[in-house]
């Protein structure tokens, strides 16, 4: 069920008028809110809702032992317990059939020519997601920051459809406190949650899906066929579309949280203006950005163990992160690429030479945004010798135009343009429409649907971040 259908138009209709039916029981409408997100997830494959419901309980249980541990040890042991059983989760369904792909791949370079066993594992959509939200709980938990949750706004929290399957990793400190309490609903913020909704399906159905089909798919399918142009618009095309293609995700996630009543901490700032890449990772996927400096790279130690191990630490963070997206080399080198130039830039930092002057802040973007770009290669290609045939053929220097049209490259442009909008405009334009008569934004909101639906090229294809 994806969100920019009327499916799932109907589906929102019906949860946003039973939820606000029920506000005068707060325990009724969460229950409700948990049922419906239950169905939601089941839509996608009703045999993992069984997979949520435990985890949920497990998770619950271990919560509740670690509050209730007579010991600091066996606080410890329960929690060692959880974050194991979490990762096994996301260890099994994400990376078990990498691994015998890779142990096969091993028998036969030794020469012992055996087959093993194929497995076929179903990854469930949105597994990263909550299995991370669970982990972040039960250390929050273990460390005092949040108390235990009951059983019913645990499995909301890891439930909860607006975020289940692609973010963000709204952590238990945001989300359980709103739980606690019958929510609200202002004509401000209903305001900021249809134009969030709005802005969110334009750059889904018209910016990344135009591009997906016209642009970045073709490219990526056979690059030894396409121009260098057609290459490097192509791999613009692609920071544009996975942008355009999560952010809007993430926007639709809060505004339909913030309909119900509800508030998700933002996701995105801007991200391909940041002039490093440790201010990218500020910008970008902020709810994974924090998650992986809260609850990695400080436990390794962070900085405070010296500039080697902080450097080891950076790189060891984003490589774990590149894995995180899949079991595939191309995402362990995307990973390793930012790790990398984290370590570099911290580097420099500490030792440029006083003398030498600061560059540009526009140089910063230039360079940061290439070797973005440069790791969105390995992210989209399907294996590592794609990746180098994709920068093979981009290098061959056929500049000869075949694949590049005025509106692609409008859209890629326009899509870049995007980050040169002052932050302050949505919520402007916010203030401005919570003014509005009723009717009138019904009707706006009704055209401006219809002209997103005219521009948007057939078909809805499900959002790049469903997969992981």
């Amino acid at each position: 069920m994806l969100f920019p259908t009327l499916g799932f138009a109907l589906f929102f209709l019906v949860v946003y008028l039973m939820a606000w039916a029920l506000n005068g029981s707060n325990e009724w409408r969460k229950i409700a809110l948990l049922l419906v997100s239950w169905f939601f997830y089941g839509a996608w494959d009703p045999r993992f809702v069984a997979l949520l419901f435990a985890s949920g309980v497990g998770n619950w249980a271990i919560g509740q032992g670690i509050v209730r541990a007579r010991s600091p040890g066996t606080a410890k042991a329960l929690l060692t317990i959880g974050v194991v059983g979490n990762l096994g989760i996301l260890a099994w369904f994400k990376y078990a059939g990498f691994f015998f792909e890779q142990l096969s791949g091993l028998v036969h370079a030794l020469g012992l020519e055996r087959d093993l066993p194929l497995l076929q594992v179903i990854l469930p959509v949105g597994v990263s997601f909550f299995t991370f939200q669970a982990i972040s709980y039960l250390v929050d938990v273990r460390k005092g920051r949040v108390p235990a949750a009951g059983l019913l706004d645990l499995m909301l929290l890891m439930s909860f459809f607006p975020h289940l399957v692609a973010g963000p990793i709204v952590r238990a400190s945001d989300l359980l406190p709103q739980f606690r309490r019958s929510p609200t609903l202002t004509r401000g913020a209903v305001a900021a949650a249809l134009l969030l909704i709005l802005w969110g399906l334009f750059k889904k159905a018209v910016i990344a899906s135009q591009l997906a089909a016209d642009l970045v798919d073709p490219a990526f399918f056979d690059p030894a066929s396409r121009s260098s142009l057609d290459l490097l618009i192509g791999a613009y095309g692609y920071a544009v579309q996975i942008y355009c293609d999560f952010s809007a995700y993430s926007d639709m996630a809060i505004g339909l949280a913030a309909l119900l009543g509800y508030r998700f901490p933002r996701n995105f700032d801007q991200p391909y203006r940041a002039a490093s890449l440790q201010d990218f990772w500020r910008r970008w996927h902020i709810s994974l950005s924090s998650w992986l400096r809260d609850y990695l790279y400080i436990p390794l130690g962070g900085s405070r163990r010296g500039a080697a191990r902080t450097y080891l630490n950076l790189f060891l963070t984003m490589l774990l992160g590149g894995l995180w997206h899949g079991a595939s080399w191309g995402f362990v080198i995307w990973g390793g690429l930012h790790g990398g130039w984290l370590a570099i830039e911290r580097f420099w930092t500490r030792h440029r030479p006083g003398r030498w002057p600061v560059a540009p802040r526009w140089v910063g973007v230039i360079v940061t945004f290439h070797i973005v770009v440069l790791g969105w290669v390995f992210f989209r290609a399907p294996d590592i010798a794609a990746a180098f045939g994709y920068l093979g053929a981009l290098a061959a220097g056929d500049w000869r135009n075949t694949l590049v049209t005025p509106l692609l490259l409008a859209l890629v442009v326009g899509g870049l343009a995007i980050h040169a909008l002052p932050v302050a405009t949505l919520p402007a334009l916010a203030a401005r429409v919570r003014r509005w008569p009723a009717p009138a934004v019904g009707l706006a909101l009704g055209a401006l649907i219809l002209v997103v639906d005219t521009m948007r090229p057939e078909g809805v294809a499900p959002f790049i971040y469903y997969q992981f």
